[in-house]
């Protein structure tokens, strides 16, 4: 595995690299900025010295007070050569000096700098009187070298401080800055060990609190999706042990001579009722799992709903009647197409029917509403139940929310058929709603897009 450098190493690299762009920078103006004034600086110095050095002569006395005074002594005792033609003869001084002296111009108010021999030389040529005396003040440039480097060791020396003093700063910052995030990577590892009640402060830098805050999200949102499968788990557990109990029970009875007769066939087809409740749980779980991990064939066609609402309503007229609940059909009389898989739809209807019968009292109304309203076809299946609180029809469609809450007041499914027929109008490019019916129970109405084309298909039988 490739190795991943840590945060505050990596921080602490690019203080470093940004202080040493920096600093070489630095380095090079400073240099160039040090040479120059201290050029400027001593050759300042050097006129200022010349022009003292002029005030005290005249051209009677240049002779001796410059050849040997006291002036020109001092002049040389810091390093300064003195260079001096008299009136109407030859320079006088060190040959190097001379030279110097002569390229610079001896003879007016002159300041330069010059190369003799491969060295610099600093400048300074005064005239004194008016019948060509002249002197000139040299010094070698090396001084001024050795006193610019001397200021670049101090500043390097600074420079090398302030790189020392980034490192630390970027070290420091970076171990700030991965401490939220090591803890988030910890929180993030627990999470995956399965616990679920960790959490991570939410603190430091926007980018950094946010991170923290996404997985404070995704802690709350894995401890809601668990207890929801938790809960689906128990109400499908209820709804397998009671027919399961039943098959058990009469199937015992059956193999040790208990039931005889009457009562063997009774038993029998309770076994057979109570098998068949088994196969069609199993099969809307399966369908559910296949619709959620995508891999559910529809086949759409154009049909008519009108034709599959009536369809379905002679089925279900027998079952009303058993349960002495009156079941009343509202639909138009012309055609009303739509895009749709019949086998399919007709399980959609079966399943909020026999959901809406489950709830409906003896007595209480029970409808099937077709509409259309403008580009759309509205399917409705109302009942006279009791209904459902406000606050439940946002979550009717989720698995087991509705089992939860109501199998301890109410006859309730298994808790998916909902979620089965929601997921196959959804599949099937509409939508499916819950609210109040006007009967007082639930109404749970299906929309779909009419489709372009009047041509329809016979309804399949299921």
């Amino acid at each position: 595995m490739r190795y991943r450098g840590t945060l505050a190493g990596r921080i602490t690299l690019v203080c470093l690299a940004v202080a040493g762009i920096a600093v070489i920078v630095a380095g090079f103006v400073a240099a160039r900025l040090i040479r120059t004034t201290a050029d400027n600086v001593l050759q300042s110095s050097l006129s200022a010295q010349a022009d003292v050095v002029a005030s005290q002569l005249d051209e009677s006395g240049i002779g001796n007070r410059l050849g040997v005074g006291k002036v020109a002594d001092v002049v040389r005792g810091q390093g300064i050569s003195v260079v001096v033609r008299r009136a109407g003869g030859q320079p006088a001084g060190d040959a190097v000096s001379v030279q110097a002296a002569a390229k610079a111009g001896l003879g007016a108010v002159h300041s330069e700098r010059v190369l003799v021999a491969g060295a610099q030389y600093l400048v300074e040529t005064r005239a004194v009187g008016t019948r060509g005396a002249a002197f000139a003040l040299v010094l070698p440039a090396r001084n001024a070298d050795t006193t610019q480097r001397a200021l670049v060791r101090n500043i390097a020396f600074a420079l090398g401080i302030g790189l020392l003093v980034a490192a630390a700063a970027g070290f420091v910052s970076g171990r700030l800055l991965g401490r939220p995030l090591r803890r988030a990577a910890a929180a993030a590892g627990s999470l995956r060990a399965g616990r679920r009640d960790v959490r991570v402060p939410v603190e430091g830098p926007r980018e950094v609190a946010e991170v923290a805050g996404s997985l404070n999200s995704l802690a709350d949102a894995l401890a809601h999706s668990e207890a929801r499968q938790r809960d689906f788990l128990l109400s499908v557990s209820h709804e397998l042990r009671t027919p399961l109990t039943a098959v058990t029970g009469f199937a015992e009875a059956i193999a040790d001579g208990v039931a005889s007769g009457d009562d063997a066939q009774r038993a029998g087809q309770t076994i057979q009722r109570e098998a068949a409740r088994l196969e069609r749980l199993v099969t809307d779980l399966l369908e559910l799992a296949r619709l959620g991990a995508d891999e559910f064939r529809l086949d759409v066609t154009t049909l008519d709903l009108g034709a599959l609402l009536r369809d379905c309503a002679e089925v279900w007229q027998l079952r009303c009647a058993r349960e002495n609940v009156r079941l009343s059909i509202v639909a138009p009389s012309s055609p009303v197409p739509v895009p749709a898989d019949a086998r399919r739809l007709h399980q959609v209807v079966d399943g909020l029917a026999e959901n809406a019968l489950r709830v409906t009292p003896s007595g209480a109304p029970m409808v099937f509403s077709l509409s259309v309203s403008g580009s759309e076809a509205h399917l409705s299946v109302r009942d006279g139940g009791p209904g459902l609180a406000p606050e439940d029809y946002p979550v009717a469609f989720e698995r087991g929310v509705l089992n939860a809450r109501y199998r301890d007041r109410r006859p309730v499914g298994s808790g998916i058929g909902l979620a089965l027929v929601h997921a196959l109008v959804t599949r099937m490019g509409g939508a499916l709603t819950a609210g109040p019916a006007p009967e007082g129970g639930a109404a749970f109405t299906i929309t779909l897009p009419l489709a372009a084309s009047t041509a329809t298909v016979p309804i399949p039988r299921p």
